[in-house]
């Protein structure tokens, strides 16, 4: 069985944010990066949105 995968919080922002950036769709995006989950993926973006909020 493969281990969990650990990232860095830095590389989620980065990812979501060009995820959000893009008018691609996740499962293109995670296919692009080989190591990611769309599952994943769509997680880090809906947080990246609801986030964006507590900067304003």
């Amino acid at each position: 069985m493969a281990k969990r995968q650990n990232f860095s919080d830095q590389f989620k922002a980065k990812v979501a944010l060009g995820a959000l950036r893009c008018n691609k769709a996740v499962q293109e995006i995670a296919a692009k990066k080989k190591q990611l989950h769309p599952n994943g993926l769509s997680t880090w973006k809906q947080q990246a949105i609801y986030c964006m909020a507590d900067g304003f």
